[in-house]
């Protein structure tokens, strides 16, 4: 069995380890299929984290089921023990853990040469601990002090350690997300919320299949595109003796062709929930109504690579974790009432960072990230400032706002791939550091220059001046 592994493995031109996380990866959708016919609770959460234990020491060894079940107990363990403090806690000994196992693997140059170990599984586990025992936590505010989406996903009573272990384990996420909320697991679990009465019934097929065919096509795309399109050229010679538009054009290039890999991978695990009911998000308001499937989609591939600013992209590219982020990171940075700030985003941006992996490549694109956004919004203050009449004016804006955004994500996204500060830095100097300096300088002209205010604005600022001149 072992040669027929090493020979298909070859064939598909991939490591004997990625094949077998393929293999697993692929066989959560049968096993979410069979999911929906368990019955009971019980048997369902049981069911979840022993598919979930069972595939990934099929796809990483046993090994990895004991780095797994360690922020499990610490994150349980925490919620049973401190409730008041055990958010806090969880969030540090979680990630101290994830980040001591990037350390130990190194699995930043593992995925770059072609390999594969439990720590992008890890990864989502370590937001699953977090996100339940910050919720927990949330049970003990008082109502008046709750956020409505802490008022949505707080839990008022500790789950049991088979809820748990099924929230944590469920195979079809267990291995590259989607992140979701514990309380909507247990209600889904359970019949509860908007599954009590119904999952989408038998039209979930029709938008699993949906998703699978979607997945075969960027599957196809990025095999296209693979042989093609080598990173390893812009580190080459004659890359520095091409045009400048060229040397952005392979950039681009090498950007785009890379994205595919994740359009694969967040489509499957999309298809994996729909098959199971839990992708299931409601009704649409046509009559007669129709089920919605949107509850595990974790891209929007057209909204990615058309994205008219940097603040779309973290709504339409890995949906869910740029959620936790926000929910759990961005959020909770601020005072309740008080607007975040370009401070907060860069924070929220560096735990993703770290999140990913300690390498000089992640931090660097999760910085520019950042600087991308914050630019966006400097743009965006001054396209609101142009009156309506001048529809040309905000076509202009449009464009400039667009080709700010595509060249920025582009630019940064070569450090994400290459992970090492050399090449990133090589490769940035091949541009000229402008996709670096560019957003710097639209938040030194933000700092000196005010836009115009909004017609709308100025048209209520007259009118109260108007008013209080009349009560004068």
């Amino acid at each position: 069995m072992a040669v027929n592994i090493e020979e298909t493995a070859a064939w598909l031109g991939v490591s004997v380890p990625v094949f077998r996380f393929l293999a697993c990866f692929l066989v959560t959708f049968p096993c979410c299929w069979l999911w929906h016919f368990v019955p009971g609770a019980k048997a369902r959460h049981l069911y979840s984290g022993l598919t979930g234990l069972m595939l990934s020491y099929y796809a990483f060894g046993l090994e990895s089921n004991l780095h797994f079940l360690a922020p499990v107990l610490m994150g349980y363990i925490s919620m049973v023990l401190c409730r008041r403090h055990c958010g806090s806690i969880t969030f540090v000994t979680a990630f101290t853990y994830l980040i001591g196992c990037h350390i130990y693997y190194m699995s930043g140059d593992s995925w770059r040469d072609g390999g594969i170990d439990c720590t992008g599984a890890l990864m989502v586990l370590t937001l699953k601990v977090i996100s339940g025992a910050i919720n927990y936590q949330d049970g003990l505010l008082k109502e008046e002090d709750l956020r409505p989406t802490q008022r949505q996903y707080r839990l008022l009573r500790l789950p049991s350690l088979l809820q748990y272990l099924g929230f944590c384990l469920c195979c079809g996420t267990h291995f590259a997300g989607p992140v979701y909320e514990m309380k909507d697991y247990l209600d889904w679990t359970e019949n509860k919320g908007i599954w009590r009465t119904s999952n989408g019934g038998r039209s979930r097929y029709g938008g699993a299949i949906q998703a699978l065919a979607r997945a075969l096509l960027c599957l196809g795309v990025y095999m296209y595109l693979v042989p093609r399109v080598q990173i390893s050229r812009i580190f080459e010679p004659q890359y520095r003796e091409w045009g400048i538009w060229s040397r952005w054009g392979y950039y681009w290039l090498c950007g785009f062709t890379a994205r595919w890999k994740y359009y694969f991978i967040w489509t499957i695990a999309e298809a994996s929930l729909i098959i199971s009911g839990f992708g299931f998000s409601g009704w649409t308001d046509s009559s007669p109504p129709k089920p919605t499937w949107d509850r595990a989609k974790n891209v929007n591939i057209i909204g990615v690579e058309f994205a008219a600013s940097g603040t779309e992209l973290p709504l339409v590219w890995n949906i869910h974790v740029s959620t936790w982020l926000r929910l759990y990171v961005y959020d909770r940075l601020s005072k309740k009432g008080k607007k975040p700030g370009f401070t907060e985003l860069l924070i929220t941006q560096t735990v993703s960072a770290v999140w990913h992996g300690l390498y000089a490549g992640y931090i660097l694109f999760f910085i520019h990230t950042a600087l991308l956004i914050a630019g966006s919004r400097v743009i965006y203050r001054w396209q609101r400032a142009i009156p309506k009449q001048l529809v040309w004016l905000k076509k202009v804006g449009w464009c400039i706002s667009f080709s700010y955004t595509v060249f920025i994500l582009n630019y940064a996204c070569i450090g994400f791939l290459v992970l090492s500060v050399n090449e990133t830095v090589m490769a940035y100097s091949s541009l000229y550091y402008a996709g670096s300096v560019l957003p710097l300088l639209l938040l030194i002209f933000d700092a000196v220059v005010n836009p115009p205010r909004p017609e709308k604005q100025r048209l209520m600022k007259a009118e109260s001046v108007l008013m209080n001149s009349h009560e004068s």
